[in-house]
């Protein structure tokens, strides 16, 4: 018999884990990313398709692929609703609150499961714009406070897992 407590996960947290939505590999994305850390399983691999207009850019579609637990999937699997149809301006304000929000809220201790994914995001975007001749104005020079958080968090899971691992 098990003492650990089962998480207090949200209805939309399990059907997103049981059914996610836009689940899979990209052939060919014009951006991808990952975030999170293999030392303790919660990893997010995010791909975006971008339509080019004039002088926007669209995400068309966004699959992702997901190592880790039931937050973590359904984090992802909720981004990537969220951002298809948005520009890449609109999706670069989703804040990790939002995603959990969307959720129904995640327990404290999984939070980091939406701060991974906006950090993907925000990562996929940047590298978007790495080959482009132009970056628009509304994409800082600096890291954002998000993708501050995603870099704390991947620094905490490795020092937590990552010597019990034997990795680090």
């Amino acid at each position: 018999m098990s003492t650990r407590v089962p998480l207090p996960y949200t209805p939309k947290v399990l059907e997103l884990f049981r059914n996610p939505k836009n689940l899979g590999k990209m052939e060919n994305p014009d951006a991808a990313a990952q975030a999170g850390s293999p030392a303790c399983g919660d990893v997010i691999s995010l791909y975006l398709r971008i339509a080019r207009g004039d002088r926007v850019e669209v995400i068309e579609d966004a699959k992702f692929e997901s190592y880790g637990c039931a937050a973590n999937v359904a984090a992802a699997s909720m981004l990537t609703e969220m951002i298809k149809g948005k520009t890449l301006r609109e999706a670069w304000e989703v804040e990790w609150q939002e995603v959990a929000e969307a959720l129904g809220g995640l327990p404290p201790v999984k939070r980091h499961c939406s701060i991974l994914a906006v950090g993907a995001l925000r990562r996929a975007i940047r590298a978007y714009y790495e080959h482009r001749d132009r970056k628009p104005d509304w994409l800082p020079e600096e890291l954002t406070m998000a993708e501050k958080q995603a870099l704390e968090e991947e620094e905490l899971i490795e020092r937590m897992y990552g010597g019990r691992l034997g990795r680090g």
